[in-house]
């Protein structure tokens, strides 16, 4: 591990105690767990609540066999395989762990919920890591983010705080976005990161607005089950994104496409208001 790793490290270290030393806890608050949707079918607690999260077990189990068919992805680093792995075992858990807090949600089994979310949030901070950075430096990082995503969820059943774990799950929207959207991409279809990204926020709107929704659907389904299916979309989009792309052959980042794009745009549309101009501006002769 080179120095400029090690500098990193100790700079993440030293913020996170500063944001811990300056901000105030957060202790899990009991209204978590009162849901809108308390309806029992085939004898099932909450079953929409917990039936809603069958896509992520199918997901993750198609991404799992896809990693390793015959290199169907066409992963060409080895510390892809190892991070795509670790993100597909964590989504196929989800659909274990949130239906098993669903059926009776309480903070013991609030923990079995958030630890495989954990798993894939992490996962993909290393796979962009290895992708757009250094494939030495993400692989390395595999497991000491999935260790401090671990830590995050002992940290809160330990001291009733969910500040590490709110930090695990914020830095990875606010990340992915922009390292998409800034650095050069080695694959093609780099956009579909940007799917994902957008419906993982609809479904966090879709969890704030769990009994708004559920009123205003007359209560055919809440805002939550709503956010299982749209958060399962997020492993969809990535799966179809490994399907279809291939090795960028210019690497270009997203930022500096759009930027050529608009200049492009920009000057295709001052050359026709000149040709406009230009024809506006011929005389027009009269018969004698």
């Amino acid at each position: 591990m080179n120095k400029s790793t090690i500098y990193a490290w100790l700079l993440s270290i030293v913020c996170f105690l500063v944001l811990m030393i300056v901000t105030p806890s957060i202790p899990q608050s009991q209204d978590y767990h009162h849901f809108a949707d308390h309806r029992q079918f085939f004898g099932i607690p909450n079953t929409l609540n917990v039936v809603s999260n069958f896509p992520f077990l199918i997901i993750g189990l198609i991404g799992l066999v896809l990693c390793y068919h015959e290199n169907y992805f066409r992963l060409s680093l080895r510390g892809e395989l190892y991070g795509w792995t670790c993100f597909y075992i964590g989504v196929a858990l989800v659909a274990f762990g949130s239906s098993y807090y669903h059926l009776e949600p309480n903070d013991a089994r609030l923990v079995w919920d958030r630890l495989p979310m954990t798993i894939a949030f992490t996962s993909i901070i290393s796979i962009f890591i290895i992708e757009r950075i250094d494939e030495y430096k993400g692989t390395l990082s595999i497991i000491p983010l999935l260790l401090v995503g671990i830590v995050s969820i002992l940290y809160w059943c330990w001291f009733d705080d969910l500040r590490p774990y709110a930090l695990v799950q914020f830095v990875p929207c606010i990340a992915i976005p922009l390292m998409t959207i800034l650095l050069p991409p080695m694959y093609t279809h780099s956009t579909y990161w940007l799917w994902a990204a957008g419906f993982y926020l609809l479904a966090k709107v879709e969890e704030a607005s769990d009994k708004l929704i559920y009123k205003w659907t007359y209560h055919i389904v809440s805002g939550h089950t709503l956010k299982h299916l749209c958060a399962s979309m997020v492993p969809v989009f990535l799966t179809l994104m490994l399907a279809k792309r291939t090795i960028e052959p210019e690497r270009q980042s997203l930022y500096k496409i759009w930027k050529v794009t608009l200049m492009k745009f920009r000057d295709d549309k001052n050359k026709v208001e000149a040709s406009v101009c230009s024809f506006s501006s011929v005389p027009i002769l009269e018969p004698q």
